[in-house]
């Protein structure tokens, strides 16, 4: 909380009726509900509050989805699904398809297969298979509806 907050709060127990029946009026757009002053200072320095972490929770948003965008570009939904399947750099993935194992490497930036070095799980799927394959399914990064 910051200090002009704070004071703003403090200044309330001696800030004049018609002052807070204006204040009231800024803050819940309402006529004040009753004359207990007690009540109705407790109820503003709430609302002052909850007003101030509104705007703090709404800019700290606004930078952290400004900071997504930077580092992860503007499709952050691609970006993240890319992410889900892609194991760790240095994992070994292993398929045995028609009686043969084959083994990829997960690379930094890409997948090793057969001595060469590929962009994508699936273009590997297809030199195995010789069909279109989703790479992470042909290698059981995923699986069906709800299995983890």
């Amino acid at each position: 909380m910051n200090n002009e907050l704070l004071a703003k709060i403090a200044a309330l127990q001696t800030t004049p009726f018609s002052h807070l029946k204006k204040l009231w009026r800024e803050v819940y757009a309402t006529d004040l509900p009753g004359l207990n002053r007690k009540w109705i200072v407790s109820r503003l320095a709430y609302r002052l509050q909850e007003l101030a972490l509104e705007k703090e929770v709404g800019s700290l948003e606004q930078r952290l989805d400004a900071l997504a965008k930077v580092r992860l570009g503007n499709d952050l939904k691609r970006e993240r699904r890319r992410a889900i399947h892609r194991p760790l750099t240095g994992t070994r993935l292993i398929r045995d398809y028609g009686g043969v194992e084959y083994q990829v490497t997960v690379l930094a930036d890409g997948f090793a297969f057969d001595g060469r070095k590929y962009k994508s799980l699936s273009r590997i799927a297809q030199v195995i298979t010789g069909k279109a394959w989703s790479g992470p399914a042909f290698f059981g990064l995923v699986g069906k509806k709800g299995a983890a």
